[in-house]
């Protein structure tokens, strides 16, 4: 059975796998992806979080940012149903917990889950959560910002919200501050930009480059090039400051960015999504 970089592809993102350990377990099990799944699974490959424990796959994210502006927070507190995370009285809970981090400015989740909660630590509240609701309760992540100016970008539904921070502050940012987490959420950037891309996904992106060149009839002594102009392209897609500008196509970021200041970027952000 041939097996086509699309499937590789496809199951990497799905497991966190390498592309040949994929491409096997794709071919051992004639190209059923739940399949492949488990057989990386039980060659002990690594697998991505949202597979790994399907009990706890929906939930609530939010984020929010201090009042003083130089710190953001996102949060994600997971369940085990859609109907648990669209009930007010459990997204009033997680705007709660969110509320007390960025509050205290809490550095980490560890941080987070130690911090006073009406007499009990948030982890505690967790478990107590659990014990009210009927079903599995966790705190999923926790992530922050700090920087000159922060900004922070819920999706309508709390299945996606961004923080962002720019190196420079100033009212008249707020309005390009929002736009950035908005292109965060929208377009899912891996990095900042090309020179903070982990060397592991560019190991990946090159081999996937090859593989689809050579799924392509390619000749071999191409593929190194072939692949380096797709990687070029998954910098350009993939890399905040290199892509598109969702609001105005003919501009990137970068050049949206320097519209308001020349020397102004953006230094840090995250991403929290329910998939």
């Amino acid at each position: 059975m041939k097996i086509t970089a699309q499937e590789v592809n496809e199951l990497r993102k799905l497991t966190g796998a390498g592309m040949m350990d994929c491409k096997k377990a794709l071919v051992e099990s004639d190209g059923d992806m739940e399949k492949a799944v488990d057989i990386l699974r039980k060659k002990g490959q690594k697998v991505a979080a949202n597979r790994a424990d399907r009990d706890a796959a929906e939930g609530v994210v939010l984020a929010r940012v201090s009042d003083d502006k130089t710190y953001a927070a996102a949060l994600m507190i997971n369940c085990e149903t859609d109907f648990v995370a669209k009930n007010q009285d459990f997204i009033n809970y997680v705007s709660n917990v969110l509320d007390l981090a960025v509050d205290h400015k809490a550095k980490n989740a560890d941080e987070l889950k130690s911090l006073d909660m009406n007499g009990r630590t948030v982890e505690e509240t967790v478990t107590d959560q659990t014990g009210v609701i009927g079903e599995k309760i966790q705190l999923g992540r926790f992530e922050t910002v700090e920087a000159e100016s922060a900004f922070a970008y819920v999706h309508p539904g709390n299945r996606i919200a961004t923080i962002a921070g720019l190196n420079k502050s100033g009212n008249d940012l707020s309005e390009t501050g929002k736009d950035v987490v908005m292109q965060i959420a929208a377009m899912s950037p891996v990095a900042i930009d090309k020179d903070d891309v982990p060397e592991n996904i560019i190991a990946h992106e090159l081999e996937i480059g090859k593989e689809q060149a050579r799924e392509e009839g390619k000749p071999e002594a191409m593929l190194d090039k072939i692949a380096q102009g797709k990687l070029n392209k998954f910098y350009k897609e993939s890399t905040l400051l290199n892509q598109t500008f969702i609001k105005d196509s003919k501009k990137s970021v970068a050049d949206y960015l320097k519209e308001s200041d020349k020397d102004l970027t953006v230094v840090a952000f995250r991403r929290l999504a329910l998939s």
